[in-house]
């Protein structure tokens, strides 16, 4: 499992720093995705009404009245003195005049901009006539014309109106790679002579004042300054971010009676359809004026939306850190806290960003850290479910076939249960064999198929209760099987499951005889053997074929158990672990001291009944004692009685003993002998 926990780390990392690796890179998609995310918290904002200005529309009830558009520009001249008559502070007339007026009117037009504190526009292009009307710019420090944005040429108002006017702005938008205009220059060049843009010139003129203050630093253009307000941050071009948080009173310039304009700033706009200029904006389309009237009506407030340079870096800092700690969790935290903690980590930068933007008017971006955090997070999930559910397939294919379905569950749901490869474990393992297969063989004769149907049913009956026992079928031997317990589960009670389990096999046995002697099929016997040791366990093979089998000195032992089965007249032999284990369950008789073949020293063995199995246990030690003492004929002599006069499980066994203990009595091995007998056979 280490090896899967690296593997969805590295995919989720790997990922991570792609995405970083885009942020800093910045694509189209990903600018789009931050700058559509901000408009958002825009979206979402209350608007207020500005205090400061209200917009005189040129509506279609004003064409219908004073006639088609372009009017004489002594109408104009009429409803600018009739804005400054209601108290007007400023007026703006977000229109170029670049030629005369052919109807005639520019001589009152133009005396009327001299009498009062009029903003007319003039614009920016690529090819423009008429020449633009400057307005020095106080600099601290050396080099904007590096910073702002240059255009080769513009387009002015006539020389008359220009000189007229009280003040003249670039009437600009400069929409972003989406088409959408969220930024404003507040200072433009053309052919290195600096122009102030629109609400720029009409918060000085507004103010009273001259000119204004630009201040640069090694990075740009950090703030521009109009005295009597505070320093208005932009960016590195001059750029400020635009709250479009503001809604304008308006009336008709069709109005017989205008209401009171005391102090205001009053901006006549052209809103008739097929004279109005609309842009696209982070609330929508918006009429063109608009957009230097709320960049304008920001600045009166000091209530501008600011984007620090530096927030990239913190985004980035954001994303990888959160980032890091979710994919930490994809890897090794449970499906649900992953769950919640995604939940909260994808909640948390809008919340962060929608705090920052309403208290404190700063622009932050969600979208990529967002998008960052949980790609990163599913790519190391997927990853982690991709490499489990191989884990569990591998899991169910290496283990179906030899254990229960239950357990086979219980692994796919908790993999690290299994160590693969190998590693020390105590395990009860048993062995099988077939008692009789030479007559079953005779029976079947050429009949081959036979003899194989009648094998599998048989494994199947006995396989049957290893499974449900909790046992790991390990292979079958020919007529032979190997099973062991505590493996790859653990199991606590895993010598008594074993015993159970053969005990409930010889009753299987009996079941499944009682079956084929109806069918004409000789009986089968089965001899049983059953030890517990620390044993190497795991996937055992070679590159090309593996299984999950035991190793060790307790897997001979429990071989070579089960092949003494036969010569000991017992149905089960049982290693003196497994007797220690089960002894408080289950009845248990010590057979004999023996030496298996291959061992030098002996080893206790023992046999085992069912619960309810009644032999007499003393004078079975007593006879032990008189073998193991030499006293041939006193352990005869009970021997003898204990099958005459008791009805013994044990009276094969007893009959063996007698044998071995008549040689022995010719053959005395004297007074060193250890009673330990040396097996000559598996």
């Amino acid at each position: 499992m280490k090896k899967h926990y690296l593997k969805t780390l590295l995919v989720g990392v790997t990922i991570l720093v792609a995405f970083v690796g885009l942020r800093v890179y910045d694509p189209f998609f990903i600018e789009t995705a931050r700058l559509k995310g901000l408009d958002f918290y825009q979206r979402k904002q209350d608007k207020i009404k500005s205090e400061n200005v209200v917009v005189v529309e040129i509506d279609e009830d004003s064409l219908e009245k004073y006639g088609q558009w372009p009017w004489k520009r002594d109408e104009l001249a009429i409803g600018i003195a009739h804005a400054f008559e209601q108290g007007a502070a400023v007026v703006v007339l977000p229109i170029i005049f670049a030629e005369s007026d052919r109807l005639g009117g520019d001589r009152a037009f133009v005396d009327t901009l001299y009498n009062y504190p009029v903003v007319t526009a003039q614009s920016a292009s690529l090819k423009g006539k008429g020449k633009p009307v400057p307005r020095g710019v106080a600099t601290i420090n050396e080099g904007i014309n590096e910073w702002v944005f240059n255009y080769p040429a513009a387009i002015g108002p006539t020389k008359e109106i220009g000189e007229a006017s009280a003040g003249v702005g670039m009437l600009l938008t400069a929409p972003e790679l989406d088409g959408v205009v969220r930024r404003l220059p507040l200072i433009i060049q053309v052919n290195k002579e600096l122009y102030p843009t629109i609400p720029l010139e009409v918060l000085r003129l507004f103010s009273g004042e001259q000119s204004y203050q630009a201040k640069l630093s090694e990075a740009g253009l950090d703030a521009v300054r109009v005295p009597q307000f505070s320093p208005i941050k932009t960016d590195a071009y001059g750029r400020v971010w635009l709250n479009f948080k503001y809604k304008f009173d308006s009336f008709s310039y069709s109005l017989s009676e205008w209401p009171n304009l005391e102090g205001k700033i009053v901006v006549f706009a052209l809103t008739a359809e097929g004279l109005s200029n609309t842009v696209a904006t982070p609330i929508g389309i918006s009429q063109g004026y608009e957009v230097s009237m709320q960049a304008l009506q920001m600045m009166i407030d000091n209530n501008r939306l600011e984007r620090p340079a530096e927030y990239n870096l913190y985004e980035i800092l954001f994303a990888v850190v959160i980032g890091v700690l979710l994919i930490i969790s994809a890897a090794y935290f449970s499906y649900i806290v992953n769950a919640v903690l995604v939940v909260l980590a994808l909640i948390a930068p809008y919340f962060i960003g929608w705090d920052l933007f309403s208290s404190q008017n700063l622009l932050v971006d969600y979208t990529w850290p967002t998008l960052a955090i949980f790609v990163s997070w599913v790519g190391a999930l997927f990853m982690r479910f991709v490499m489990e559910f191989k884990l569990k397939q591998q899991i169910k294919k290496q283990f179906e076939t030899y254990l229960s379905p239950d357990q086979v569950s219980q692994l796919q749901k908790n993999p690290d249960a299994l160590k693969l490869g190998g590693e020390e474990r105590e395990l009860s393992i048993m062995f099988t064999d077939v008692r009789g297969f030479t007559s079953i063989s005779e029976h079947y004769g050429k009949n081959v198929q036979g003899l194989t149907q009648i094998m599998n049913r048989y494994m199947t009956a006995m396989t049957k209760n290893i499974i449900e026992n909790k046992g790991t079928l390990d292979k079958y031997i020919g007529d032979a099987q190997m099973a062991f317990w505590n493996a790859p589960l653990d199991n606590k009670e895993h010598a008594i499951m074993a015993v159970a389990t053969g005990l409930a096999m010889l009753k299987a046995l009996k079941g499944f005889n009682e079956e084929i002697s109806k069918e004409g099929v000789p009986a089968f016997g089965m001899g049983l053997g059953i030890n517990t040791g620390t044993v190497v366990v795991g996937n055992m093979g070679s590159d090309q074929r593996f299984d999950y089998t035991c190793l060790g000195d307790h897997v001979n032992l429990a071989s070579r158990l089960e092949g003494q089965s036969k010569p000991y007249g017992v149905k089960i032999v049982i290693g003196p672990k497994t007797q220690e284990y089960v002894k408080a369950i289950y009845p248990t008789a010590e057979l004999d001291c023996i030496a298996v073949k291959g061992k030098k020293e002996g080893v206790n063995i023992y046999t085992v009944f069912e619960s309810d199995t009644k032999f007499s246990a003393n004078s079975h030690i007593v006879f032990l004692s008189l073998y193991r003492g030499r006293k041939w004929k006193e352990a005869i002599k009970l021997a003898t009685n204990i099958i005459e006069t008791e009805n013994t499980p044990l009276g094969d066994y007893y009959l063996m003993m007698i044998d071995r203990i008549k040689f022995l009595k010719d053959n005395d091995p004297g007074e060193g002998w250890d009673g330990v007998y040396r097996a000559t056979s598996k």
